[in-house]
């Protein structure tokens, strides 16, 4: 009986989150259309400074007072939403689940850098809990539902259904996927279908399929300590960005005043940085997609100011209470440090393409920030359907993944020997 019910419970979320995703995606981008009067990449240049500084500033303090309102439209992800499970302390309303899709689509829109794939998963995870509940499943069976929500709001998306699944398994769903994968399956494919008919998913133009490019996989090598080193330098300067901004906060304020405070210097400062250049707010959505699938040649001076810029701002934009997850806001640094990795090699005489670099890049930072190796080369091989993107995508991101983890070891050991 109960396995019928989660059959059906699986066809309803892929359906619902998939028509729901598509809908949260329209409305953020017509949110962007509206606030920057057309395409925000083409006007944001001749906005006049103080037009971009009140569009950013007024829409996170409206996001700011949505959280202070309900603290649930911030607080979920779907690894959150996990150990809630486990702690028995999960909740969730309807009108949880429409503020956390106004607050995101306001914080994309307007420009702040998060993505939009953390709200995609939870917007998920909230339909399967809201059905698991109407459906009276039994007790055990919520963690699977949550792993099917959170598989179809990834698939709809990313418009990639089996990253959607693997997703879903790296951070909900590992130790029950061998009984319930079948459902998970079913949930993701349904909403990855539903998306298809009204999204793009990202494609990557120039893939060779399996011919293997020897000048790609022997410069792959040369790759690790340039990945290892951006994803330090990433970790390093965004936690510096919020130690200093979170310490100009008195703790003498009331929370009405610390949103408001919050909000003008997160307005004011990614408003700014989205004058230097749009490229560096946004989800990062149309940084890979240009990146990927571009035979222009961008300096490397602009593709490491694009880098620092984009951490910048995806640091100020999490102090500030933007609304969103990180998956394709690291995927964009991630390009541009690999698409910065080929054209040096360009300029040492390899002959290769900055963008097979740039689609590693994104796959392998993604992987390595997130701890989510399994969906990094699945999207790779998703996005790309090129062996000479999706092999070095598992060797590096297995690689710099051990290799970080042991370098923050050290550093925490020798953190630990100067307190004492």
């Amino acid at each position: 009986m109960w396995k019928s019910k989660l059959l059906i419970l699986s066809l309803l979320t892929g359906l619902l989150t998939g028509l729901a995703i598509a809908f949260y995606v329209f409305l953020t981008e017509s949110l962007s259309y509206i606030l920057y009067l057309g395409e925000p990449f083409k006007t944001i240049p001749s906005l006049p400074w103080w037009y971009v500084v009140f569009i950013t500033t007024s829409s996170i303090l409206i996001v700011n007072l949505i959280i202070l309102y309900s603290e649930r439209a911030r607080e979920y992800g779907v690894r959150e939403i996990a150990k809630a499970l486990e702690e028995n302390r999960l909740t969730f309303t309807t009108s949880d689940l429409a503020l956390k899709i106004i607050a995101s689509a306001l914080s994309i829109g307007s420009g702040f850098a998060v993505g939009n794939e953390g709200p995609s998963a939870a917007i998920g995870t909230m339909i399967a809990y809201r059905l698991n509940r109407a459906f009276k499943l039994p007790k055990e069976l919520l963690k699977v539902a949550i792993g099917i929500g959170a598989s179809s709001g990834i698939a709809a998306v990313f418009v990639s259904p089996i990253t959607g699944v693997l997703f879903a398994v790296e951070n909900v769903a590992y130790t029950l996927i061998k009984d319930f994968v079948g459902f998970v399956l079913l949930g993701s494919f349904t909403s990855f279908l539903i998306a298809l008919s009204f999204l793009k998913p990202i494609i990557f133009n120039y893939s060779t399929g399996k011919e293997i490019h020897p000048d790609y996989v022997l410069s792959i090598l040369l790759f690790i300590p340039v990945i290892l080193i951006g994803v330090y330098l990433y970790l390093t300067l965004r936690d510096k960005v919020l130690f200093y901004l979170s310490s100009l906060a008195s703790k003498k304020l009331t929370r009405i005043q610390k949103a408001i405070l919050t909000s003008l210097i997160g307005g004011i400062t990614v408003g700014t940085l989205l004058k230097i250049t749009p490229y560096a707010g946004f989800s990062g959505h149309q940084v890979v997609e240009a990146l990927i699938n571009s035979k222009l040649h961008v300096p490397l001076t602009v593709i490491f100011s694009l880098v620092i810029l984009r951490i910048v701002a995806n640091a100020v934009s999490l102090y500030s209470n933007a609304v969103g997850g990180l998956f394709i806001t690291l995927m964009s640094i991630g390009a541009l440090i690999g698409y910065g990795f080929g054209e040096g090699l360009r300029g040492l005489g390899f002959a290769v393409e900055p963008f097979y670099f740039a689609a590693v890049g994104a796959a392998v930072f993604v992987g390595v920030v997130m701890k989510i190796p399994f969906t990094a080369v699945v999207l790779a091989l998703e996005i790309t359907y090129d062996y000479n993107v999706i092999v070095p995508t598992g060797l590096i991101v297995s690689t710099v993944g051990l290799m970080a983890s042991a370098a923050f070891e050290i550093k925490k050991a020798m953190l630990r020997r100067k307190e004492s």
